[in-house]
């Protein structure tokens, strides 16, 4: 099928939330030097470093990217100055969704008006969001075609979270989860997926309708796995949780690019996929969590009951090609392929901890080491020492 090109440029920006850590106790560091943000501000360059809801996190935002090799490099740059302005501060980082055993009844809020109005207002939701994502803008199109590709997106949601998956770790358990973060974020009202939306002027009827009855200020507190972003012109994937590892980054970052492109020259001829249900896509995104790369995920399109995540990766990938060497990210888009097929941070750090079991450590012990294991991660690649 011949698929009609538009005029499509996409830019690409990338949102990550980090833990700040004790090196020494492998803990939370729940009051950190207000230095490593002054030093973060300092040597940001055309990059942003933000306090989050709880003082022991750190939020970057790159610089806004012409292209994935590009928003990549951007990612790199943004690390390695917040681990290095952490280490000036003898703390360390950590590119995980959760900390393995940190206590969340031992963090504090950042004394920030929005943060307390969210701590009153959703008690111990809040309080408990030890928690930390990915976001990936994309800009592209019109308004209209942006709230199109978002709606068709919402199906290979749980893709990107499988991918992802760094949260198999909860208060010093293991959750049998792959991503426990999406089961403490689901407390809060307005996450998970949002309905298949039609046009801009559909989403900006909802977004009245919630001022009109004061549940939101504004479309920031719409809290989607995607959604359309409050200030630019893009459409804002947030279901991912943060990689460790860069070149993780980079192959979802490839992944998000390359589809938003697809979807927009399929949108371009009027040939954009029938939707399928929202109950489907939210099956498969529990199996993402619970699973990650070993899923099987519902097939919302074929005859087939259920098809193994390497299958679903593969056609996918192939499907992708010709738009991954448009934008010049192959290798990177390939990499999906040796996630699926190696694990996600979420694999690592659970066969790390019970290699250090098997090895004789203690549970406590071994955490810990999954903690150094995941700062080891988050170092590599950004040219810091930390």
């Amino acid at each position: 099928m011949t698929v009609s090109e538009p005029d499509l440029n996409i830019t690409l920006g990338v949102e990550e939330e980090f833990f700040l850590v004790d090196p020494d106790t492998r803990d939370l560091e729940p009051d950190p030097n207000p230095g490593i943000f002054e030093a973060c501000e300092r040597n940001r360059g055309p990059h942003t470093v933000a306090h989050e809801v709880l003082r022991t996190q750190i939020e970057t935002s790159t610089r806004v990217c012409g292209s994935v090799a590009e928003a990549c490099e951007a990612v790199r740059e943004i690390r390695s100055v917040v681990i290095e302005a952490a280490a000036e501060h003898g703390v360390a980082v950590l590119a995980a969704s959760t900390h393995p055993f940190a206590e969340w009844e031992s963090q504090l809020i950042t004394p920030r008006e929005r943060y307390q109005r969210f701590v009153v207002t959703f008690q111990e939701s809040v309080r408990q969001l030890l928690v930390g994502g990915m976001h990936i803008h994309a800009g592209f199109g019109d308004p209209d075609s942006r709230i199109r590709v978002m709606t068709a997106m919402r199906q290979y949601l749980p893709l990107f979270h499988a991918l992802s998956t760094s949260s198999p770790f909860h208060g010093g358990r293991e959750t049998g989860y792959k991503s426990y973060r999406l089961n403490i974020m689901g407390v809060l009202p307005r996450t998970s997926l949002p309905g298949p939306l039609s046009s801009r002027a559909e989403y900006e009827g909802l977004l009245a309708t919630y001022q009109r009855m004061r549940f939101i200020q504004s479309g920031s507190e719409l809290w989607w796995d995607i959604r359309p972003s409050q200030h630019f012109p893009t459409v804002e994937i947030r279901i991912c949780d943060v990689c460790p590892r860069l070149d993780d980054v980079a192959s979802i970052v490839a992944l998000y690019a390359s589809l938003v492109r697809r979807l927009s020259r399929l949108d371009s001829a009027g040939l954009l996929p029938p939707d399928p249900p929202t109950e489907f896509i939210a099956e498969n995104r529990w199996l993402a969590q619970r699973y990650g790369v070993l899923a099987f995920f519902g097939d919302v399109h074929g005859t087939e009951g259920r098809v193994d995540i390497e299958d679903y990766a593969t056609r996918l990938v192939e499907d992708l090609a010709e738009d991954a060497h448009e934008l010049g990210c192959e290798r990177e888009l390939g990499h999906v392929l040796s996630i699926v097929r190696e694990g996600s941070g979420a694999d690592r750090q659970l066969d790390h901890f019970r290699l250090r079991r098997l090895e004789g450590d203690s549970k406590q012990e071994a955490l810990r080491a999954v903690v150094d294991l995941v700062i080891s991660e988050t170092r590599g690649g950004v040219g810091a020492d930390g």
